[in-house]
This record gives C-alpha cells, sequence and structure tokens, in this order.
C-alpha cells in the first residue's frame, strides 16, 4: 500500500513538463499521418503517410519560429541558416537579426539570453496592451526545445554593447555552464543548437521520416519570410516567395491564381483533385490544422463563387462545402495575438474581428479563381452528377399498373408488351383533355392515353434543380412515360408509351406549350426525339366554313384569307381554343386522324441549336437576330404531314414570340402597346366624355376590343393610363377620379377598380385627333372590328410616357420626356430644322436631371442642411413608402437618430437627424437611353440611340397621315359637296315634275337618277330618304346657304398643307396643356407653402379633367441633392418652366 508521500506529489515545473509533455509540445509516441514533407529526390513537397513524433517536431518548430520571429523584430535581417545533422542528431537554426540583448537583467540579475532560455513562463511577448504579429506568445517556446534536450547551446553576439555570449544547458536543461562572454565586433546574430534527448521520444535516431518533415518547415520558411535568404545545410533555398513556394505542391502546369492581398495577408488557390486542402502559416507558424484564419479566407470566396455557377449554370443548387472541397487553398498572414487550440499551435482558434486586419479586397483575387482555374468548372460537374442522382428518383418505370397520378387516363396497353403501339396525349388543360376523351370513343382507349397539363410547362433548361424537383408534371410525365433519366434511348420498348402526341390550341400560347414539351424532351431525352414517329402534334380548325352541308377546315388564317378572296356565301365559325369544338368535332377529328395528326422528323442538329435559341436566356442576342429576321404573314404549313422542328421553331414558335414583344413593347407610332390601344379604343367608341366605374369600363373594352386576356391584367392597364403622380405619366389619357395611386408606393396604393371612376381627359383627343379615326388600319378579331394597329398622336407619346417592358429577346426602357421640349423639336422638323437634344422630365418633379454621360443622366432628390437634413424631393422611382424603410434601416443600424415626416401623397418631406455623416443617402440615381427598343410602323422591331432618332422616325410617319389625312377630309368634303347640289337640283326636278317618282319601282327612279347626271354618293339614300317636307323652296335656300359655307371650309382646307395642319393641331394642344400646368403650379405651391389647409377638399367634379389636375411643377435646374447647401423654397432655388410660356 502506498504511503501518503507517494500518493500525493509535489513537482518542479521541469519535472512536471517532462512527465506530462502532452501538456506543451504534444504527444512523445510515435503518430502514422498523412503529411506534407520534403522530398529530396522530385525536390517537391510530397503527402504521404509518415510515422513521427509531434514533441519531437514541435520543438523544432518553436527555434523555427523564434528564428522567423526576429525578422518582425529587425527588418534588417536577411539570412537564417537551418543544419540538420542525424548522424550527430544535432540541429542548428541561425539568423542574423537583432541578436538578444548581452546585459544583466536588473530585476532577475542574470543575463537576458539565460533567463529566456534557461528560466520557464520568460517572454517579450506578456503585454497584451502591444499589438504584435509574431510566432511566440505564452513564454514556453525555446525553453520546451532546451527541456526536451540532451544538449542546448545559445549563441547570440549584442552590437549595442559588442559583446558575444554563449551558454550551453546539459540534461533537459537540469544542468548549465557559466556564459562565456566575450569581445565581438561583427553583426548581430543568433544561433540555437541543440541536440534532442531522442530517448524521451522513445527514438534511437532522427530517422528519414521526422527529417523529411523538418526540412519542410525549412522550404516553409523559403516561401513566407520575405526578403530573407534561406539557407539548409549550408545550401541556399531557391525559392522566390509564396508564389513559387505554392508550387512545390502542385504538379507542373497547374494553374495557380496568388495574390499579396494587402502587407498583412497573401493568398494563392489552386483546384484540388481529391478534397479540400490548406496550407496555411500564421505569423510562420505551420497551421496544419488550419483554423479561424482559413475559413475567413475560404468564406469571402466560396460565396462570390457559389455566384459565378449560379450565373454559368442557372438552377444549379450548389452549397459551399462542394466549392470547398474543390480548393487548394494556400494562405499566409500576420495575426495579432494569435491564439491556439493548444500550444502545438495546429489550429488557430481567434475569432475573426481579433485579427487586426482582414483578408480584403479579395474581388480581382476572386475574379482571377473563376478565369484561371477550373474549380467554377468541377463544382458545378459535381453538382450535376448529384442533381443527376436525385432525378433519378423521379424515373418512372414500365410497368402495366400505374396509380397515384391525378387526371391520367391510361392506355389499357400501356406498359405490356403491346406499349410500343400506345400514344400518350399531353393536353393543354382539362378542357382540352375532355375533348381528347370525346375522340377516343372513336379510336379506343387500349392504345391511347391522355394526360392534361396544368398550363404551361416547365422550362427545365432555365429552371433551379429545386424547381425541376418539386414541378409534379414533371415527375409525372416521368412515371406516365416510364423515363429514366440519363438513359439514351435507341427504341421505346423500355417505355409504356411509344409516342406522345400534344394537342394544344391552335394560338400563340399554344404553340408556345408545344415548344416547352419539345424543349423538355431535348434537354433531357433528345435520344428520345431522334426515334421517328415519337413525337406527333394533333392540330385543330381555327376556322370552319360551312355551306348546304358543305364543310371546310382552316389550320392557318392566311389559307382562310386566300380562300375568302374567291368564294362568297359560306358561314365562317372561329374556333378560339379546344374548349370551343364539341364532342361531335372531337369524333370528326378523331376519324380523320391522318388529317390532324402531324408528325414530328426525327432531331437534327440544327433543331437543338434552333430550341437552345429558343429558350435559353443565355441566347438573349441571337434570339433578337432570329426575331428580326421575321416576315408578317409567315406560317407553318399544316398541309403538310411531318413537320421538322426547325419549321415548327422558325414559323410557328416565332409567332409566339413576336406576339411577347408586341404585347410588352410599344409602338414607335402611338407609344401604346396592345392592351393600352385596346382601352383607348374602346374609350374613343363609346366618346368617354362622362365618368364610367373602372370596374365596367373592364367589361366594355372586353367585349368591344376582344380583350382575351384576364380581367385584373386590364384593370391595371386602365388604372396606369390615368396615373399622374410623379414618375408616372406626363400626360395621362384618361383621367384618375378617385384613389388611383400616388407616389406614396408608386401606384400600389390605387383603390379596387370597383370604386374608382374615370373618362377620357380633355387633352387625349387634342392628341388623339378624331380626324385621323378614318384613316387607320383597323384589325378584325372573329368578324368584329377592333382596335387600329396604331393610332396616330400628334406628338409621340411613346417620348412623352415614356414605356418599360420585357418580351421575348428584346427589352425596352425609354424615359419621359417635356411634352413642350417635344412640341418644340416638331416644330423645328416642320421648319425644316434638326431637332436639339432633350433630357428627361417628369410631370411634377422638383429635382434635378442633369447629363452625367452619353446618354445617361443624373436624377437628383431636393435636400438642405449638414446633420439635420431636410428632404423634399425624392429621385424619380423612389417611392416614399420605401424611402421611409430606408431610414428605419439607417436608424436600426446607428446611422440615422430619428426621423419625422411631414409629406402628402403627393409631395415629400423628410426631417432627418443623422448620428453620423453618411456617404450615399440615395437621393440620386441614373436613367439611361441605351435600350430604347420600338415597333416601328412595319411592325418591325427597332433600337434607337438617341430621342433625337425615335423624334425623325415619328415625323416622317406623322406627316404622311397628315396627308392622308387631308386628302380623306377633302374626299369627304367633296363628297358633301356634291350631295348639296344633287339634293337642291332633286329638289326642283321633282317639284317642277321634271323627275317622278311616285308610283314608280326603285330601280327605275335610279335608271332616271343615273341618267340624269346624279352622282352616286355611296349610294342614292341621301336623295331618296329625303322627305317630304324637304321638297320646299326653304329647304334649297338652307341647302344653298350650307353648300356655300362647306364649298368655303373646303377651299380653306385645299389651301393648308399637311404641315401647316400639324402646327395648328400643336398650337391648340399646347394652350390647353400650358393652361393645365399653370393650375397645377399654383396648386402645388399652394399645398407647400401650406394656404392649403390641412384636412380640406376641393368638391368632387364627375366631369373634372385635368382642368382640376394634380399639383405639378416640372423642375429644370433645381438645387440638387449632391450639392451642400441645399434650399428648398420653390420659388427661389428652381427656375419654372412654365414663365418662358408667359404664364406667370
Amino acid at each position: 500500500m502506498k504511503t501518503i508521500e507517494e500518493t500525493y506529489q509535489k513537482k518542479t515545473p521541469v519535472e512536471h513538463i517532462l512527465l506530462r509533455p502532452d501538456s506543451y509540445i504534444g504527444s512523445v509516441e510515435k503518430e502514422a499521418q498523412q503529411m506534407y514533407i520534403w522530398d529530396e529526390e522530385s525536390e517537391r513537397m510530397v503527402c504521404r503517410n509518415i510515422e513521427y513524433v509531434p514533441g519531437l517536431y514541435k520543438i523544432f518548430d518553436e527555434i523555427i519560429v523564434n528564428a522567423a520571429d526576429n525578422k518582425i523584430r529587425d527588418p534588417k535581417m536577411d539570412v537564417i541558416k537551418v543544419s540538420i545533422d542525424p548522424e550527430k542528431n544535432e540541429i542548428s537554426v541561425y539568423n542574423n537579426g537583432k541578436g538578444i540583448p548581452v546585459r544583466i537583467h536588473k530585476e532577475e540579475n542574470v543575463y537576458v539570453p539565460e533567463l529566456i532560455f534557461g528560466n520557464l513562463l520568460t517572454s517579450s511577448n506578456y503585454n497584451d496592451e502591444e499589438k504584435k504579429v509574431t510566432g511566440g506568445r505564452n513564454g514556453y517556446g525555446a525553453k520546451l526545445c532546451n527541456i526536451f534536450s540532451k544538449e542546448f547551446i545559445v549563441e547570440t553576439a549584442d552590437c549595442e554593447v559588442k559583446k558575444y555570449y554563449k551558454q550551453k544547458y546539459r540534461n533537459n536543461m537540469g544542468a548549465k555552464e557559466e556564459p562565456e562572454i566575450s569581445r565581438y565586433t561583427k553583426g548581430d546574430f543568433t544561433r540555437i543548437t541543440f541536440k534532442p534527448d531522442l530517448r524521451r521520444f522513445k527514438m534511437d535516431r532522427l530517422d528519414d521520416d521526422i527529417v523529411a518533415l523538418l526540412k519542410k518547415r525549412v522550404y516553409d520558411l523559403g516561401g513566407i519570410v520575405k526578403d530573407v535568404k534561406i539557407f539548409l545545410n549550408e545550401k541556399r533555398i531557391s525559392i522566390k516567395g509564396f508564389r513559387e513556394y505554392v508550387k512545390l505542391y502542385i504538379p507542373p502546369g497547374t494553374n495557380v491564381v496568388h495574390q499579396i492581398i494587402n502587407d498583412r495577408w497573401e493568398v494563392a488557390l489552386t483546384t484540388s483533385e481529391e478534397q479540400f486542402q490548406q496550407v496555411s502559416f500564421v505569423n510562420a507558424i505551420c497551421t496544419t490544422k488550419g483554423g479561424s484564419h482559413v475559413n475567413h479566407v475560404v468564406e469571402r470566396i466560396v460565396e462570390p463563387l457559389s455566384e459565378a455557377i449560379q450565373k454559368k449554370e442557372k438552377g444549379l443548387s450548389v452549397k459551399p462545402f462542394q466549392i470547398k472541397s474543390c480548393m487548394f487553398i494556400f494562405v499566409n498572414c500576420l495575426i495579432e495575438n494569435p491564439a491556439f487550440d493548444s500550444q502545438t499551435k495546429e489550429n488557430l482558434t481567434l475569432r475573426v474581428s481579433a485579427f487586426g486586419s482582414k483578408c480584403e479586397p479579395i474581388a480581382d483575387f476572386v475574379k482571377s479563381v473563376i478565369k484561371n482555374t477550373s474549380i467554377v468548372q468541377k463544382v458545378a460537374s459535381f453538382a450535376k452528377a448529384r442533381q443527376s442522382l436525385q432525378l433519378k428518383k423521379t424515373d418512372g418505370a414500365k410497368t402495366s399498373r400505374l396509380s397515384g397520378i391525378p387526371k391520367l387516363e391510361d392506355a389499357n396497353f400501356a406498359g405490356t408488351n403491346k406499349s410500343k403501339d400506345c400514344t400518350l396525349i399531353l393536353t393543354e388543360g382539362d378542357s382540352a383533355k375532355t375533348l381528347a376523351v370525346s375522340g377516343l370513343s372513336v379510336v379506343g382507349r387500349d392504345t391511347y392515353g391522355v394526360f392534361p397539363l396544368r398550363g404551361k410547362l416547365l422550362n427545365v433548361r432555365e429552371a433551379s434543380h429545386k424547381q425541376i424537383m418539386e414541378n409534379s408534371e414533371i415527375s409525372s410525365i416521368k412515371k406516365i412515360l416510364g423515363l429514366q433519366h440519363n438513359k439514351v434511348y435507341e427504341d421505346t420498348s423500355s417505355l409504356r408509351y411509344g409516342h406522345v402526341m400534344i394537342m394544344t390550341d391552335q394560338d400563340h400560347d399554344g404553340s408556345h406549350i408545344k415548344g416547352l414539351i419539345i424543349n423538355f424532351l431535348d434537354h433531357f431525352y433528345p435520344s428520345l426525339l431522334k426515334i421517328p414517329g415519337f413525337l406527333q402534334e394533333f392540330i385543330t380548325p381555327i376556322i370552319r366554313a360551312t355551306k348546304k352541308g358543305q364543310v371546310r377546315d382552316f389550320f392557318t388564317l392566311p389559307e382562310y384569307e386566300e380562300f375568302k378572296r374567291s368564294e362568297e356565301g359560306w358561314n365562317i365559325k372561329y374556333y378560339k381554343g379546344l374548349g370551343t369544338s364539341t364532342s361531335a368535332d372531337a369524333k370528326q377529328y378523331f376519324s380523320n386522324l391522318p388529317i390532324h395528326v402531324k408528325h414530328f422528323t426525327p432531331l437534327v442538329d440544327e433543331d437543338k441549336e434552333l430550341i437552345d435559341l429558343a429558350f435559353n436566356k443565355k441566347k438573349a442576342d441571337a434570339r433578337k437576330t432570329w426575331l428580326l429576321s421575321f416576315e408578317p404573314g409567315t406560317f407553318l404549313d399544316q398541309s403538310l404531314s411531318h413537320i421538322s422542328i426547325s419549321d415548327f421553331v422558325n414559323k410557328e414558335l416565332i409567332l409566339f414570340s413576336m406576339a411577347d414583344n408586341i404585347r410588352s413593347i410599344p409602338s414607335l407610332v402611338d407609344g401604346l402597346k396592345p392592351g393600352q390601344r385596346k382601352v383607348m379604343f374602346s374609350c374613343f367608341k363609346r366618346n368617354l366624355r362622362s365618368e364610367i366605374k373602372v370596374a365596367q369600363l373592364v367589361g366594355y373594352v372586353s367585349e368591344q376590343s376582344a380583350y382575351h386576356h384576364g380581367e385584373q391584367s386590364l384593370c391595371s392597364t386602365i388604372v396606369n393610363l390615368a396615373q399622374d403622380f410623379v414618375g408616372s405619366n406626363n400626360i395621362n389619357l384618361l383621367l384618375p377620379i378617385g384613389q388611383f395611386g400616388s407616389r406614396l408606393q408608386g401606384g400600389k396604393d390605387a383603390a379596387s377598380p370597383r370604386y374608382i371612376f374615370t373618362s377620357l381627359s380633355p387633352l387625349t383627343r387634342l392628341i388623339f385627333n378624331e380626324n385621323d379615326d378614318a384613316i387607320l388600319n383597323y384589325l378584325n378579331d372573329d368578324n368584329l372590328s377592333i382596335e387600329p394597329e396604331f393610332y396616330v398622336p400628334i406628338i409621340p407619346m411613346v417620348l412623352v410616357n415614356g414605356a418599360e417592358g420585357i418580351g421575348t429577346g428584346w427589352s425596352t426602357s425609354i424615359p419621359n420626356f417635356n411634352p413642350i421640349d417635344v412640341v418644340e423639336n416638331i416644330r423645328r422638323m416642320i421648319r425644316g430644322e434638326d431637332p436639339v437634344e432633350m433630357v428627361p422630365y417628369y410631370r411634377n418633379f422638383r429635382g434635378s436631371i442633369e447629363k452625367i454621360g452619353e446618354g445617361k443622366f443624373q436624377v437628383s432628390g431636393v435636400y438642405k442642411g449638414d446633420m439635420d437634413l431636410e428632404i423634399t424631393e425624392l429621385p424619380v422611382g423612389t417611392w416614399t413608402l420605401n424611402y421611409k424603410e430606408f431610414l428605419e434601416s439607417l436608424v436600426q443600424a446607428g446611422v440615422v437618430k430619428d426621423f419625422k415626416e411631414y409629406h402628402t401623397e403627393k409631395t415629400v418631406n423628410f426631417t432627418v437627424k443623422l448620428a453620423k455623416h453618411v456617404s450615399n443617402l440615395k437621393l440620386s440615381n441614373t436613367i439611361t437611353i441605351n435600350n430604347m427598343v420600338c415597333f416601328d410602323e412595319n411592325l418591325g422591331i427597332k433600337k434607337y440611340s438617341t430621342p433625337k432618332d425615335i423624334l425623325r422616325d415619328f415625323y416622317d410617319v406623322r406627316l404622311r397621315y397628315y396627308s392622308m389625312r387631308k386628302d380623306n377630309m377633302m374626299k369627304v368634303m367633296k363628297d358633301e359637296l356634291v350631295k348639296l347640289e344633287n339634293k337642291v337640283k332633286f329638289i326642283k326636278e321633282v317639284s317642277t315634275g321634271g323627275l317622278i317618282i311616285n308610283r314608280r319601282r326603285k330601280a327605275e327612279i335610279i335608271f332616271d337618277l343615273e341618267s340624269r347626271g346624279y352622282a352616286r354618293v355611296d349610294d342614292y339614300e341621301y336623295l331618296l330618304g329625303m322627305s317630304i317636307l324637304s321638297l320646299t323652296v326653304e329647304r334649297i335656300e338652307k341647302l344653298n346657304n350650307e353648300h356655300a359655307k362647306r364649298l368655303e371650309e373646303y377651299n380653306k382646307l385645299a389651301g393648308k398643307t399637311p404641315k401647316v395642319l400639324w402646327l395648328e393641331d400643336l398650337d391648340a394642344f399646347e394652350r390647353e396643356y400650358l393652361k393645365i400646368v399653370e393650375n397645377e403650379v399654383k396648386e402645388y405651391d399652394d399645398e407647400l407653402s401650406g394656404r392649403v389647409k390641412k384636412g380640406s377638399r376641393k368638391p368632387k367634379s364627375r366631369s373634372r379633367a385635368m382642368d382640376n389636375p394634380k399639383k405639378a411643377k416640372a423642375a429644370q435646374k433645381p438645387k440638387a441633392a449632391h450639392e451642400v447647401d441645399h434650399s428648398t423654397d420653390s420659388d427661389a432655388s428652381q427656375e419654372k418652366p412654365w414663365k418662358k410660356y408667359n404664364l406667370t
């Protein structure tokens, strides 16, 4: 039994270290581990399994790091020499930096070298107030090397006192000799020579593995310690900097990206072939396990790499660990007062905020990584492989019984040995499915199945992996057909169906659905499209003509138009969609399958390119070229039994793309999109002078203009046409009677269409002159005359109200311009002068808009003050509520102390107290004119470089239409004069008995009228329809007076040129417009100056137009938001544009 003395013992610090070395230097047992070591034969770093003792490695590392630290203390140091002699079991480390003071420490009464090498817990790094970037920290360091050495020799020179110092320790620092001190006149240096106590490490010699590892640390110094010559066993290491050092790890020719980020961070990166790898150093310490410094750098690289991968591979879901696993990163950094998880210092644990620096800026480095390494490609490849495995989870199989798929009408033979004869009909919605099922009564259900699609199939080419995985229709189609991901099909024997038939409406959206199905098959299963007869489509007529039992079906409009020119007396029925067809129609269709079923020819390379062109977002420029080649009248010949996918894309799908652009991009001529044009057509037809509820107008527009889209979309169109707040319309064509939205939320705060009213603005018919109505080219929809191709306003409304839109391949962004500037430019052009440059203009905006570059303008709000601000205008497009949310975020961030609001729905007024200066208060933005795209008069897409180019094209069209207007008006007036002359003649001849009309057949009377020279104006009803009371002398006098008046008007019009007519219209518009501006300015200034009492309200005028306008003021040169001294006095700070028109 142990005694108390044997059980409880006290050890000296040195005895404790030797007894429990793990806590100080790590394990003293041999460990097998895969590590990078120096390979003498290849002269490279190689990673292999070695056996080494961590404790022995650590005591060597402490001496190496001390030598490197001395470079921080003494920048003049330029040599480190290391000698490793396995035969003698001797290691020496020398540096020529500033030596250790050879002086007596006054408090400890020993020489400083003895104090720091022969006494535990001594260090120069104990002052935590001092920020140091050296490796030593805790006061053990070199003493541990002394303790675990049989012999430890310290040599140093102190040039300040011209002394050389040498002292030897033996037996684990247990014995020390007196120091040898002599005069020394050469340079400073320090040399540590030691013989490890191999017995302590259960070793009998320095074996090859440990020597290779120690040499690796010497080579580390060559890469990480700048401007120092490194020698190993008297041979200089020829590594010039960190970049060359990194190349020791990677195969020759491998791309590596290296950058000195700043004076404390140096980073290199290449692609890892296996897993994440890192080689890192903190203050010359090799952190083999990495730590917070490596994580800091990796995180700053991974996020932008992820964005780059997402940009390159749309829809690819990539996790940070996937990117990290492809990285081999090298980090060399200096960290203030580093902290590690143990004395072995393999893992940095210091938090990033305490580093004393950050690895930034790193953006250029990341760009270089993307460009010069294969990391992005490799990560994308791995992610795709992973996604491919996930997609296989939704694979189908050839099974005769399939359940759990709603609405599927499965063929009886599907999945059996007769499956190759089966056809799956994919329909556009449930009503089309009903039509197909009706047809199955003719062909039977053994070999035909039906599955309805819910609208448009997902564009898998652009969808994310998550979207595809979660898309039930894609999964259902795979299961129904028995499709297996990534399988290449030679034939359809492994599928549940041998054919796929697409059955959609014969409209543009139906074509798009066909294209999306083809896109799905081409993207995932292109081999199926190469199998003859696999893909088919079922077409139905869009027009049916009947006559005395005869039936003619037409599958394209051009085909019908040609028939109509040569045939008469047929009853015409338009089929808007598959839902229009009856069950009887369905049975007739399926009784004539050769007519209705078209086969797509096998896929070829040209087909694949065109599918990609149509559905790949990256091909936007190519799509523009494709769409520019479109020729009106293009159609797919449906009389052919086989159709190539190229023909489908170029002759049918292109019509959808054009229709999408037509819906989204305005006409150069009238500035309207089709939905807007339908609204204006209906309002003109109704002569909408009195107010109507918006919800009621929606119904009227749908009925009169054959509007086929959703009511909500039409409501939005009407509301947008009536909006007049800052940033919306410069001229609202409809009146906003009620709450149509405000600048508070950019119009999103409009009331329900059930509660708001509208009518035509008095300006509208001054812009869209009624005399032009008769010369327009009106469209026809299902025998209903609807809106024209375009209107011909007297000014280019596309410049007045601007436009935004995104179509297929094309988008447009046109800012608003001042109507008066536009009018003046047109007058210049009428005079034969060139138009002048215009600056964007927004009604009632009180900030400034200034040109800052070619096609670029800066829009600035208005504020005054320094730390206490008053903001009285926001940039165009910055809505009040959004800006309030921005200010609230600044309050949360401690940048803004507080802010108050004094604005109305029309004006802006924030008072803001700043806590500190802010560089960006978001009080300016930019407007560009580099994407002004319109349809020209010939329905061609055209991009305009400047507003002047738009003016020139508009001018040519409008002037031609003024000639057409004059010609038409002259004809109408002439016809009216002839009618008046003939009426007088008719009355006289009937009164005198020269022309007898009583008791005679109409045909006889018409024969007499023709023989007597009466002009036929359309017909003779203008004469024969006159009443008995018209046959009087008084009537003759009245007709003669009217004829004289009309003749005067005719002669007056004949004397005017088209340009004069245009100038008259411009004058009439300008007069009315400037009256409105004057009223708006007064009302707007009243509100700003407080003359409009809070809570007061003007009486609602149901017939009011812009004579009761929103308060507006168009600022031309206000104080801009980027100036320091900002005045918000509306009279002092801004020139009022209406002054030049003498309106003040």
